[in-house]
């Protein structure tokens, strides 16, 4: 159960499995989550998925599997309608990067996350 205040919280267990899938397929080279069996996860918009390949390119180091230390530092909010998710990323250089994965889950029945951006906060 996702909370609702003005805290930030740790990302629950059952959605870490989602961010890693994400990247995982990231790491296939499918930006848009067009070939990825992600029930819970929207498809990417083009012009984001451009985004995030130009944003990934200019960090200069290449994704990796998330690294457990991730976990200590993503956190996830609530925002007045949608839950925002800020997952720290893993590259071969470091287990956990300044690049972050933002989401969103809106708050409806069936509602699936929205992967917004890939960026240096």
């Amino acid at each position: 159960m996702l909370l609702r205040d003005d805290d930030e919280h740790e990302v629950p267990l059952n959605w870490r499995a989602s961010f890693e899938q994400i990247v995982e397929a990231f790491l296939q080279g499918d930006l848009r989550l067009s070939n990825s069996p992600l029930n819970c996860v929207e498809s990417i918009h083009p012009d984001t998925a451009e985004g995030i390949a130009n944003n990934l390119n200019a960090y200069g180091a290449s994704l990796s599997s998330l690294n457990s230390a991730t976990w200590e530092r993503s956190v996830y909010h609530w925002m007045d309608g949608y839950w925002l998710f800020l997952a720290d990323l893993t590259t071969v250089d470091e287990e956990v990067s300044d690049l972050t994965l933002h989401a969103r889950l809106r708050d409806a029945p069936e509602a699936r996350l929205e992967v917004q951006s890939v960026h240096v906060p």
